[in-house]
């Protein structure tokens, strides 16, 4: 038996969410087995959560997009017992049980190794949207993003993708341009590093001319909609855009313009299925570059009884930085 916040529907169609001792013959089949030590709330699992169910596919289920344990059994040659790993992506939390339990059996291949130096409660501190942000950073940098090029802007800045981004852009040498339409946020990102704040209604407007005055080399959007398509009026010639999140909306209300005539560059940026090898470049990454000092202070510490309450805030756009789920507390 173990501990689990699962999710069911009632006879009328709604859905709750209660904490409860689950037999270990519901697990879900897969090669490796993991005692769950942290989770993370992110956007999707406030959408598990929610009314109706979001994303849910089958219930009971258990949500959680991510988690970092120990193996404590294993079919795969790739994982013995006692290794530490991470999961993230790969629809867990979504179409299959997920992190928010005690125990967790996925497949191997799904796995990467916790990276020397980094501890699980830390992993999740980064977590699905803190990969997603590295994973974005990369992209950036492979399209030719370096130090001193000019401003990179991250929208949605005091969420948990632009909280990290923020953190990580800082401690790599660019220059931080933060949005944020909450000003008690502020101190905050400056504290996470970023050397501007763009309040949100500046680039709330709809977009008016397909190109404006050239500002960002580089951004990082956690938004989308209305805003990303001002954001790519506003960009530097051949400067690039990692699009990461939809909050805004999956309607682009832009032009080709700044395609064509700035040969700006739009990067999706998809964490669910990174094969294993850029999974791993990216914790490696963090690993030694992320300051872990500013990541502490973007942490919420939560345990499965609060994630209810979490994930109806989260999608009100209320909840800053990163919560991190104490399975075992």
């Amino acid at each position: 038996m173990f501990r689990a916040l699962v999710v069911e529907k009632d006879a009328d169609g709604g859905t709750g969410a209660s904490v409860r001792q689950v037999e270990e013959s519901r697990l879900p089949e897969g090669d490796v087995t993991v005692a769950v030590e942290y989770s993370t709330l992110n956007y999707k699992d406030g959408l598990c959560l929610g009314p109706g169910g979001g994303l849910v596919r089958d219930y009971p289920h258990v949500p959680g997009i991510d988690f970092a344990g120990t193996v404590t059994a294993s079919d795969s040659p790739d994982w013995a017992v006692g290794d530490k790993v991470i999961l993230t992506g790969w629809r867990v939390g979504e179409v299959r049980w997920g992190g928010y339990a005690e125990t967790a059996r996925v497949r191997g291949e799904w796995l990467v190794p916790l990276p020397g130096g980094m501890t699980t409660r830390q992993a999740m501190a980064v977590g699905t949207a803190g990969l997603t942000a590295m994973l974005a950073v990369l992209a950036l940098e492979d399209h030719g993003l370096a130090p001193g090029d000019g401003p990179v802007l991250v929208t949605g800045a005091s969420g948990g993708v632009g909280s990290v981004a923020t953190a990580l852009l800082a401690a790599a040498g660019h220059e931080v341009a933060a949005v944020t339409g909450r000003p008690e946020n502020d101190d905050y990102l400056r504290g996470l590093g970023a050397g501007e704040i763009v309040p949100r209604a500046e680039l709330a407007e709809t977009v008016k001319r397909p190109l404006e005055s050239e500002r960002w080399a580089g951004c990082i959007d956690a938004v989308g909609g209305a805003m990303l398509a001002r954001v790519l009026g506003q960009m530097r010639y051949g400067a690039s855009v990692a699009a990461v999140g939809l909050a805004g909306g999956a309607a682009l209300p832009a032009t080709v313009i700044p395609f064509l005539l700035r040969g700006v560059n739009l990067l999706g940026i998809d964490s669910v299925m990174q094969p294993r090898a850029a999974r791993e470049r990216a914790w490696t990454r963090i690993a030694a570059e992320l300051p872990f000092d500013r990541l502490e202070e973007m942490v919420v510490p939560a345990t499965l009884e609060d994630l209810p309450r979490l994930g109806a805030e989260i999608l009100q756009g209320g909840v800053r930085g990163r919560v991190v789920v104490d399975v075992t507390g």
